[in-house]
């Protein structure tokens, strides 16, 4: 039972860190989403390394991201916009190459069904960080 263990936190830790530096990339290219891979990893970090997912929601610039999912179920209007072109090009891209009809089909229903459920996401701002009493 030990092991069993221990390679499933193994396992969610690899996935954790995979995700991790996966949602870093995203920071600086265009196609690749943050925020999705920074769920993922606090939601691996959270079942498998409690010092990771604390590490996680202090660090500066995914913590904001997580406790806005976290507290609020939203995310910003930055990232509702960014992240509606980015699956619309991506999406695009994968719909012009893909070879065979019946994937191209499959692909718009998955489009329109992401791009439904990700535009209805509520939007949150950071209040911290704007000085709306001064």
């Amino acid at each position: 039972m030990e092991r069993t263990i221990s390679i499933r936190r193994l396992s969610l830790n690899i996935v954790g860190i995979t995700s991790l530096c996966l949602g870093f990339l995203g920071i600086f290219l265009p196609l690749l989403p943050t925020t999705p891979f920074v769920l993922l990893a606090s939601a691996c970090f959270m079942r498998s390394s409690p010092r990771f997912h604390r590490w996680l929601h202090e660090h500066k610039t995914f913590g904001p991201i997580l406790d806005n999912w976290h507290q609020h179920r939203a995310v910003t209007a930055k990232v509702k916009r960014r992240g509606a072109v980015y699956i619309l090009l991506s999406f695009s891209f994968s719909i012009w190459f893909v070879p065979h009809f019946w994937l191209k089909i499959a692909l718009v229903f998955m489009l329109v069904a992401l791009l439904t459920w990700f535009i209805r996401l509520p939007v949150m701002e950071h209040l911290a960080d704007k000085q709306e009493n001064h």
